[in-house]
């Protein structure tokens, strides 16, 4: 169980550290900001997709486990389980996270800094702990 959580601790903590590089490199403008801020049809699409995606994926990351198919798994074959699902688990909410604070930069639209800051929240909840792991496999 400790080389799963080890696992998922790494990719909880490479998902932050890598949003936390994005904003470095624009901060410190290594990589010019607000490149697209000009096109506006282009901002509201993508401010309505990565709208939808943060909004479906929160409640599906956090509900993920009760699933009957995945708790099932995650009974029956614990650790294995418990990487693959821990995993995917965890990058739905990072990788939503990093997208929409490189987009924050390229359009300068708070809308998609608001997201990644609910979303840097939201994995709070899936932080992955040795309680959190026992109790995940547990029946």
């Amino acid at each position: 169980m400790k080389q799963v959580r080890t696992k998922l601790m790494m990719i909880f903590m490479t998902a932050i550290v890598s949003s936390l590089v994005v904003v470095l490199l624009f901060e410190l403008n290594i990589l010019q900001s607000g490149i697209l801020t000009g096109d506006k049809t282009l901002e509201f699409v993508i401010v309505s997709v990565m709208e939808l995606a943060t909004l479906i994926l929160i409640p599906l990351a956090l509900y993920l486990f009760k699933i009957k198919r995945v708790r099932k798994e995650l009974v029956e074959k614990k650790e294995e389980a418990l990487g693959k699902w821990g995993a995917i688990r965890i990058m739905m909410l990072a990788d939503t996270m990093f997208v929409n604070t490189f987009l924050y930069y390229m359009f300068m639209n708070v809308t998609f800094a608001y997201m990644a800051i609910i979303l840097l929240l939201s994995l709070a909840f899936i932080f992955p702990t040795n309680e959190r792991c026992e109790q995940d496999v547990a029946e």
